[in-house]
């Protein structure tokens, strides 16, 4: 019988900057693995002189490192190839975004990663929201420092499992204080740039948006159908707002718009084109200004030809995993209400998981528009 090669599995630690407990995290999970028979060793662990850290890594073994000379300089890496002739079944990598120093087979730690991966070896790591390549640009806009190591976003899309290692601004200040992640001739500096609270709350919200982002594109990946939109958890909100050829449509507009700003929420903004009725001029007009008013406000214009409404609104918003529906109140009368009940209505039967936002008349008139 012959034995297929296996690929090792891939676990990122990954928090929203140094000292929020990546590594000590790692090392507890090689230490219950190791209890429990699973051959672990640390690959490569970097302490940074923190006593917790160091504590915690006794008791596994760790792979010695490789010894390369640099411009006179002798300085040291992950020895790759010492963990190969190893062969453990777990092997522990810190700071997965580190470049090698020049005259290392491979120019970042990442791609040492990879090959121990291609060699069956399952591999633990960790890296900072900081060092993903397509958030480059909004972490030098939300803390002004330019990232000089990163990873693709591909390893992070690859890997088995994330975990993100989540404090708050305060309790991560608090150990920067306490010289528990710097030296104490860095913390005053560090909390004057990086470590300031409004920097760290960006960088929170962006790690626990990027895993949030990832978890859906999963989800996606599974193909779930209609069928079973309704057990399928959104992370994210989106909103949806239901326009027709009727005036207020606009301020409906603004309306839903104000729910998704509060929300951080996409919008998008819907309106069924019924095939058996033709637009006027002037509502033709209506609807290009509901487009443009939608596209003003950063958001998704869909217009539908479907004689169902009912049927319409449902697969847009489980196409577009809508979470918030906006609609103007119900212009039929009570007696059609009661025999043949309201669009809310029978939409809320299907879509179990969705809230609906039923403005009136009255109340969308009283909006001042923008």
């Amino acid at each position: 019988m012959i034995k297929t090669h296996r690929r090792g599995k891939h676990k990122i630690f990954i928090g929203m900057s140094p000292g929020v407990g990546k590594t000590y995290r790692m090392l507890e999970e090689g230490h219950r693995l190791r209890a429990d028979g699973t051959d672990v060793v640390i690959g490569l662990l970097e302490t940074h002189n923190r006593a917790e850290t160091v504590s915690k890594a006794i008791g596994l073994e760790i792979v010695p490192r490789q010894e390369i000379t640099c411009e006179s300089a002798t300085l040291t890496e992950m020895d790759t190839d010492a963990i190969l002739k190893r062969q453990p079944q777990l092997a522990l990598v810190d700071e997965l975004a580190h470049t090698n120093v020049p005259g290392s087979e491979r120019t970042k730690r990442y791609q040492d990663v990879e090959l121990l991966l291609e060699a069956g070896i399952d591999i633990y790591s960790t890296v900072n929201i900081q060092h993903i390549e397509s958030l480059n640009d909004t972490v030098a806009k939300i803390t002004g420092v330019i990232v000089r190591e990163r990873i693709p976003d591909r390893i992070l899309e690859a890997a088995d499992e994330v975990i993100v290692i989540d404090v708050t601004p305060e309790t991560l200040q608090e150990r920067l204080r306490d010289g528990k992640i710097y030296a104490p001739d860095k913390i005053d500096q560090s909390l004057k740039n990086f470590f300031q609270r409004r920097h760290l709350i960006a960088l929170r919200e962006l790690a626990l948006r990027e895993i949030a982002d990832n978890v859906e594109e999963d989800l996606d990946t599974q193909g779930h159908d209609s069928s079973t939109f309704s057990n399928v958890c959104n992370i994210h909100e989106r909103v949806l707002v239901c326009v027709s050829t009727y005036p207020n449509s606009l301020q409906l507009l603004r309306r839903g718009a104000r729910i998704a700003g509060y929300m951080h929420a996409q919008l998008y903004v819907l309106f069924v084109d019924d095939p058996d009725r033709f637009l006027t001029k002037t509502e033709s007009l209506h609807i290009e200004t509901c487009e443009q008013l939608c596209k003003d406000f950063d958001g998704n214009f869909v217009r539908i030809r479907d004689g169902n409404a009912l049927k319409a609104i449902v697969e847009v918003a489980q196409t577009y995993r809508i979470t918030q529906i906006v609609m103007g109140e119900s212009q039929k009368s009570r007696w059609q209400i009661l025999f043949k009940g309201s669009l809310t209505q029978r939409i809320l039967r299907i879509l179990k998981n969705v809230d609906i936002h039923i403005i009136s008349t009255s109340k969308v008139a009283d909006i001042v528009p923008n």
